[in-house]
């Protein structure tokens, strides 16, 4: 019978706390952005820092919780395989999926309770962005077997938290904060497919069908090369045009990192998949790097 007592560890690398970058950055930098943008009289001490970082701690449950569930998918369909890379809390037996998906199931309970009392205390169009997030959370498996994963990552880890984000701690949505969504969440994207592309020959096995897929290897690298130096060209365009501080050119200093991911991708060519085994958890830190500057630039231009 399979050990139902696992450690605390095995629970950490059960939800893959390296890929919360995706959903915490685009809080995080929403929040250095109102900083700096100000809100209703234009006064920045009018953000309500509680409600913020209430919405950092639930995106961050909600996001365990699509892993997950998104594992739990993964393994029934067999896209994950003893031959696959990544966490292997199913593939190599330390889960069974019926605890993998009473995790999934857990956590989004908790986040979901967690979101009805943020929207008691904000307001109602707090509900329609929870709704499309949780929408997304649950049908990404479906979608992301359909070629349309990269596009949810973009809804669900751009748009949604940063409209949401402002809601909740300005008391009204800011458009403006879009302009994030697109260098926040280009980064994101490339977490997904660096993984989709390093995965196509399991994937194309289970016969399911990913952006990566669609596109070809050629396609892939091409592909992951614009999501990571299109957001650098976007912030400097952004500081230039006067949207986004001068301040927020400090990213630039993320390039360096996103040089080592770029090189990394084109090894793929000669090397094969397993030269970008671990390029998902690199594109990840890259967003935590990117997204810390910027916030930081946000941060400097208010205070300085």
């Amino acid at each position: 019978m399979k050990n139902s007592k696992h450690t605390l560890k095995e629970w950490l690398i059960a939800v893959r706390p390296w890929s919360f970058p995706a959903s915490a950055m685009p809080v995080v930098t929403t929040l250095g952005y109102l900083m700096w943008f100000g809100c209703d009289n234009g006064q920045a001490s009018c953000i309500n820092w509680a409600h913020g970082i209430w919405a950092l701690a639930n995106i961050i449950l909600f996001h365990a919780a699509g892993n997950t569930w998104s594992d739990y998918f993964d393994f029934r369909k067999s896209v994950d395989a003893e031959d696959t890379f990544g966490a292997r809390t199913l593939t190599g037996g330390v889960f069974t999926p019926k605890e993998i998906k009473r995790l999934s199931l857990s956590l989004l309970a908790v986040a979901v309770a967690g979101g009805l009392v943020l929207l008691a205390v904000t307001g109602w169009p707090l509900l329609w962005i929870g709704l499309g997030g949780i929408a997304c959370t649950l049908l990404y498996p479906y979608l992301k077997y359909r070629a349309l994963g990269d596009l949810v990552i973009f809804i669900t880890y751009a748009i949604l938290p940063m409209l949401g984000t402002s809601y909740v701690a300005a008391g009204t949505v800011i458009y403006s904060s879009l302009w994030l969504a697109v260098p926040v969440g280009l980064i994101t994207v490339a977490i997904l497919h660096a993984n989709n592309t390093r995965d196509t020959a399991t994937d194309r096995r289970a016969h399911i069908r990913t952006f990566a897929m669609e596109i070809g290897p050629l396609g892939s690298r091409i592909a992951y090369y614009a999501e990571i130096t299109v957001p650098f060209i976007w912030v400097a365009a952004c500081a230039a045009a006067g949207i986004f501080p001068l301040w927020s050119l400090v990213t630039l200093a993320a390039a360096i990192p996103a040089w080592q991911n770029i090189k990394t991708m084109h090894k793929a060519k000669s090397e094969g998949m397993a030269a970008i085994s671990s390029l998902d958890e690199m594109t990840a830190k890259l967003q935590m790097v990117f997204s810390l500057l910027l916030t930081l630039s946000f941060i400097l231009a208010d205070l300085l």
